[in-house]
């Protein structure tokens, strides 16, 4: 049995590195590689790419710490599912440092995920995060994706801008962010408010459910309210990633209102 790993101050629920910090996450698609490779935190271990992929590489000027592998796509195919597009460029990476639940900045916005498993939603919802300049995402070490492959691909280099920070129980992580004075808002379709009209403030966290399954009962227990998204078309619910992109609009917009 795999050994609990504690982080700062004897909490179990927080880490300072992302699990599986044992294995390489692969990368590829040139916005998440190029990202990568720009990124000073982000150690890069190999880097595979084709002749076509090495002459972008020269375009676009991008300091590398190592040599590139010049190498067949078919070469790149193998390391990779059927389906990946990987554009000719791959990279082997060590997993980024998180910061501690502590550490969060006070000014702006969480988001926490709870049980989102699919890799394409959760690389979505990563790079809304990045474009609407998230401070974290909070997910649960077990029931997410591993932060490498398709969620890389999809995230389009979010995984760059948006430290991930994986705990073991995500109610309590929930209530180490309240006692720090996070405003925990849930979004579940039957919300008591439209979340355009609830009373939003900075530090604010919020809280996407899984697909389908949405929040489970004790994180809705947990969060300080719960609203909805009131959309004005025929169909009124939209996929969870897309959810969190308007949440994620309409939130940044009302509190920078208030700035």
């Amino acid at each position: 049995m795999r050994k609990r790993e504690k982080g700062r101050r004897g909490r179990p629920w927080q880490k300072r590195e992302q699990r599986r910090d044992n294995d390489l996450a692969l990368i590829y698609g040139w916005h998440a590689v190029q990202a990568a490779l720009e990124n000073p935190a982000r150690r890069i271990r190999r880097l595979l790419v084709t002749p076509n992929g090495a002459r972008r590489l020269e375009e676009l000027s991008i300091k590398l710490s190592l040599a590139p592998d010049i190498v067949r796509p078919e070469e790149i195919d193998r390391l990779l599912p059927p389906d990946a597009v990987h554009q000719g460029v791959l990279a082997e990476a060590d997993p980024l440092p998180a910061p501690a639940l502590e550490d969060l900045a006070l000014d702006g916005i969480v988001l926490i995920l709870d049980q989102i498993t699919d890799p394409h939603n959760f690389g979505a919802i990563v790079r809304s995060a990045a474009a609407f300049a998230v401070s974290a995402i909070v997910t649960t070490d077990r029931h997410s994706p591993e932060t490498t492959g398709v969620l890389a691909k999809s995230a389009s280099g979010g995984l760059e801008y948006v430290p991930l920070v994986l705990v073991q129980n995500l109610a309590r992580a929930m209530d180490e962010l309240k006692a720090r004075g996070f405003l925990l808002v849930g979004l579940d379709e039957a919300g008591n408010a439209d979340l355009a009209d609830a009373p939003l403030k900075a530090p604010l966290a919020l809280v996407v459910g899984a697909e389908g399954k949405g929040l489970r009962q004790l994180t809705r227990e947990t969060c300080d309210l719960l609203a909805r998204l009131d959309l004005p078309g025929q169909i009124k619910s939209l996929n969870v990633s897309n959810a969190a992109a308007v949440a994620l609009h309409i939130a940044t917009t009302r509190i920078a209102a208030k700035c």
